[in-house]
């Protein structure tokens, strides 16, 4: 009987769970612009754990500014707690519902942070995942530095760090994900139109329209 009272309750609520997409990738592998495409297209609000973080940084007073600082720098990974709080409030202050979740989860302490802390305020829809390769990302970031990003780590030293971080730690996150066929793999080494076309086939699979439509 009580199930029969409070299922659609809970389905009902179920429904309104903000939705999220990850968006992983080594550096350079084009996240941020693909994530630019889709906010226009489909609405999704683009919430970069690693611009926050940055964000956060800059903010006078911030407590965790010279740690969040140091681990950018070093290309190491901040504590999960304060990236999750992070995203969090962003999603909170913008007063939508869907999200792209743009360089997180990172690791394997990203990941349980983030299933303790929002697995149930949040409802996964799939990880966007943007295949490339090492030397064709370092370019990228190599003159996206030299372009005036203002990045403290678009540079080699920062980078091997950073892809040093990538394999070991967020590789394990894609196959932990790919066990639960919620991986979208995306080759990202072709043109950002091209990289688009494809990324789309993942969101029009789900039933998610263009917001023109």
């Amino acid at each position: 009987m009580w199930n029969r009272l409070f299922g659609p309750v809970r389905t009902y609520i179920a429904k309104m769970l903000p939705e999220v997409v990850f968006v992983l990738g080594a550096p350079g592998a084009g996240k941020g612009t693909q994530c630019t495409f889709i906010s226009k297209e489909f609405g999704f609000i683009h919430l970069s754990a690693g611009d926050l973080l940055r964000e956060e940084r800059q903010r006078p007073g911030s407590e965790y500014g010279e740690m969040i600082e140091e681990k950018i720098r070093n290309g190491e990974i901040v504590p999960v707690e304060v990236t999750c709080s992070l995203i969090h409030k962003a999603m909170e202050k913008s007063g939508k519902s869907r999200f792209l979740i743009d360089g997180f989860p990172r690791n394997k302490d990203n990941l349980e942070g983030w299933e303790r802390v929002m697995s149930d305020k949040t409802k996964l829809l799939f990880v966007l995942f943007f295949e490339c390769s090492r030397d064709l990302c370092t370019d990228r970031c190599l003159g996206r530095g030299a372009a005036g990003s203002g990045r403290s780590d678009d540079n080699i030293e920062s980078l091997k760090k950073r892809f040093n971080t990538y394999l070991n730690d967020t590789m394990p996150i894609i196959d932990h994900y790919d066990k639960q066929d919620l991986v979208c793999r995306i080759n990202a080494e072709v043109s950002p139109q091209e990289v688009f076309a494809d990324v789309k086939k993942c969101f029009t699979a789900l039933g998610i329209q263009s917001i023109d439509k």
